[in-house]
């Protein structure tokens, strides 16, 4: 086989399989707890590696890699503060906030992800409950954390949509 057609080959696969890790990082974004978008960065981390190592990486290519860096960092840190800041909008304290987050943690780790994915609101609910003895207003700050939760991942989504975005433009154009 001629080396041209091995190192498009090669090519390929690296772009390929990096694209299946931004998908499932992108995937993973549905559960709070997975870090989907350190994830991707990772797989562009590992991309940018190689395509440095075969001397392909020019300034535009690290720029982008740059770009996605940023996203990353500025995506890890605004779901959090949507999701607590909708919920201390409701005076939820940070007990019960991380009594949720540790039970979706246990969960996610002895069961499954979509079980840590239910446990957070339903610890929630409980730690709530206890505090507020009254169960509409522990319904209601429930509500506020999966209100929460819905914009955070709206904000991963989109910006874990636009790390691929920034990737493909690196890696195809």
């Amino acid at each position: 086989m001629p080396p041209e057609f091995l190192q498009s080959a090669w090519i390929v696969i690296v772009d390929t399989l990096t694209l299946v890790v931004l998908i499932v990082g992108l995937i993973g974004l549905i559960m709070p707890v997975f870090p989907g978008l350190v994830v991707m960065w990772l797989a562009t981390l590992v991309y940018a590696l190689l395509q440095g190592t075969a001397g392909r990486m020019t300034g535009w290519d690290w720029f982008l890699f740059a770009l996605i860096t940023i996203f990353m960092l500025v995506g890890s840190i605004v779901d959090n503060i949507i999701i607590a800041r909708k919920m201390r909008d409701h005076f939820i304290p940070w007990s019960s906030i991380l009594f949720a987050f540790a039970a979706s943690i246990v969960a996610s780790i002895f069961f499954t992800p979509f079980i840590g994915l239910a446990a957070a609101p339903v610890a929630l609910f409980l730690a709530e409950l206890r505090r507020l003895k009254d169960r509409d207003d522990a319904i209601t700050s429930t509500k506020a954390y999966m209100i929460g939760w819905g914009w955070a991942f709206g904000a991963r989504l989109l910006i874990g949509l636009v790390m691929i975005g920034f990737w493909m433009l690196w890696a195809w154009v």
